[in-house]
C-alpha cells in the first residue's frame, strides 16, 4: 500500500508538537502523533544527534529504524544549553501545543527551560516528561531505560521457563507501552485544556505503563501473599495454551481462554474423553493439567503441516494462530485487507515497508508522508517559521546554538 499525506486530512491536523525526546519512549509517542496529521518538529543536539540513528540495522550505511522512529517529523538542530539555543526553543514552544522532552528530572530547569518559563510564553502549552522513574521519588535522578523497566514492572520475573532465569523482551517495550501511554495522556491534556485553558505537565515514568499491562499481579500480593511464577508458553489460568511445532518445522499458538473453544480444541485433535472431567469446566484446574493436555494437542499437530493446522482449526471455530516471523506478516492477507503495512518512498532507499498508523478512524486516516529525515534537515525552515530571519539563523549556527 503506498500513501501519500496531505496534512489538512489528519484528524490532528493544526496540532503542533515539538519532539526533543530521544531513543524510543518520547519519539515513538510523537511518531504516534505525527502519524494523525499532528506537525511533530523534532530537535536534536547539532553535534550529537538522538541516539536511535544509530540503532539496529542499516543499508547501504542509512540507518532503518530511525527511517520509521523519525517519520512525519520535520528535523532541527538546537543547542538547548546554550543562550541562543534557549531562545529557539523558548519561541518553538510559544507556538507549539504539546512539548515531550526526557531528559533527567531537572535538566530543562537548569537550562531555564522548565515548565514555569515555557508557560510563561505559553500558557496553553502541554509539556510531557517521559524518564525511567518519574519526575519525584529516591529515583528520579537515576539514568532510565526500558530495559530495567521491563526488570522492576514484574514483567521479567514472570516471563521465561520454569526453570530457567528471568527473561527480557528482544525489542523496547516498556518503551513502546510508554510511548502509547504518553500519547493518550497528551490527549487527555489537550482535551483538559478545552475546559480550563491552560496546559499542564503529563509525569510518565516508564515503569509504570507496563506495570499497568501486567494483569492483577499487586493485588494478588496484596491478597494472597503469592507471586505469579513463570509459566514459560503456558498460562496458569487455562489450558491447553502453548506453542506447538508441526509437521513441516513451522510453529503455531493455540490459546483457550474461553471454556466452549477448550471444548471444541479437544474435540478436533480426538479427545472428547476430556471435556467429561471434573477439571475441565475451569480454566485454573485444566492448567494443572497441561502436561496431558499438551501430549493431546501438540500429537495432532505434529502430524500435519501449518496450513493444515491453521485451516482445520479454522473450521473447527477455534483458536490458533501461526508464528509469524516478517516475511510471513509481509505476505499474510488479513495485514494486507487491513492495510497495516505502508510502502513509502524515501529519497535515499527508494520503495520502503513499515508498519502503518496503529488504528484506522473511519473520517480521518492515519497517513505517512516521509521517512526519518536527515539530521537538521528543516532547521532553516522551520527558524524562519519563527521569525527568525536568514542573518540571525547564520549567527546562531556560527554560535553552536543551531
Amino acid at each position: 500500500m503506498t500513501v501519500s499525506r496531505n496534512p489538512a486530512d489528519g484528524a490532528l491536523a493544526g496540532l503542533k508538537v515539538v519532539d526533543a525526546s530521544t531513543l524510543f519512549a518520547g519519539p515513538m509517542a510523537a511518531m504516534h502523533l505525527g502519524d494523525m496529521g499532528a506537525d511533530v518538529i523534532k530537535v536534536e543536539h547539532p553535534t550529537k544527534p538522538d541516539p536511535s540513528r544509530g540503532h539496529g540495522a542499516s543499508k547501504d550505511g542509512v540507518n532503518l529504524w530511525w527511517k520509521t522512529l523519525g517519520r512525519n517529523k520535520r528535523a532541527v538542530t538546537v543547542n538547548l544549553s546554550s543562550d541562543g539555543g534557549r531562545e529557539v526553543f523558548l519561541a518553538l514552544a510559544a507556538e507549539a501545543d504539546v512539548v515531550i522532552e526526557n531528559f533527567r528530572p531537572g535538566t530543562l530547569e537548569r537550562w531555564g527551560l522548565g515548565y514555569d518559563e515555557l508557560s510563561a510564553r505559553n500558557p496553553r502549552l502541554v509539556l510531557a516528561r517521559i524518564s525511567g522513574f518519574g519526575q519525584v521519588g529516591p529515583y528520579r535522578s537515576r539514568p532510565g531505560f526500558g530495559t530495567l523497566a521491563e526488570a522492576m514492572s514484574g514483567f521479567a520475573a514472570m516471563t521465561g521457563e520454569p526453570d530457567g532465569p528471568p527473561t527480557l523482551p528482544p525489542f523496547g517495550l516498556a518503551d513502546g507501552v510508554a510511548s502509547l501511554a504518553t500519547a493518550f495522556a497528551v490527549m487527555v491534556a489537550l482535551q483538559s485544556r478545552e475546559n480550563s485553558g491552560r496546559g499542564q505537565v503529563v509525569d510518565t515514568a516508564i515503569i509504570e505503563p507496563i506495570l499497568a499491562m501486567l494483569g492483577p499481579q499487586i493485588t494478588r500480593w496484596d491478597q494472597l501473599g503469592t507471586v505469579q511464577p513463570r509459566t514459560g508458553n503456558r498460562s496458569a489460568n487455562n489450558a491447553p495454551r502453548n506453542t506447538y511445532r508441526t509437521r513441516d518445522g513451522q510453529w503455531v499458538a493455540v490459546s483457550t481462554s474461553a471454556q466452549s473453544i477448550a471444548e471444541r480444541v479437544m474435540r478436533l485433535v480426538g479427545h472428547p474423553e476430556v471435556i467429561d472431567e471434573p477439571w475441565f469446566a475451569v480454566g485454573a484446574e485444566r492448567a494443572q493439567h497441561a502436561d496431558e493436555l499438551d501430549a493431546a494437542v501438540g500429537g495432532w499437530i505434529a502430524e500435519r503441516t501449518r496450513d493444515e493446522v491453521v485451516a482445520a482449526f479454522e473450521e473447527a471455530q477455534a483458536a490458533v494462530a501461526p508464528i509469524y516471523d516478517a516475511q510471513d506478516i509481509v505476505g499474510d492477507p488479513q495485514f494486507q485487507a487491513l492495510g497495516t503495512l505502508h510502502e513509502i518512498e524515501d529519497p535515499e532507499l527508494g520503495p520502503m515497508l513499515m508498519q502503518g498508523p496503529l488504528f484506522r478512524l473511519s473520517d480521518h486516516d492515519g497517513v505517512i508522508g516521509f521517512t526519518g529525515r536527515h539530521h537538521g534537515a528543516d532547521t532553516d525552515e522551520v527558524l524562519g517559521e519563527l521569525g527568525f530571519d536568514a542573518a540571525r539563523v547564520a549567527a546562531l549556527r556560527e554560535a553552536g546554538a543551531v
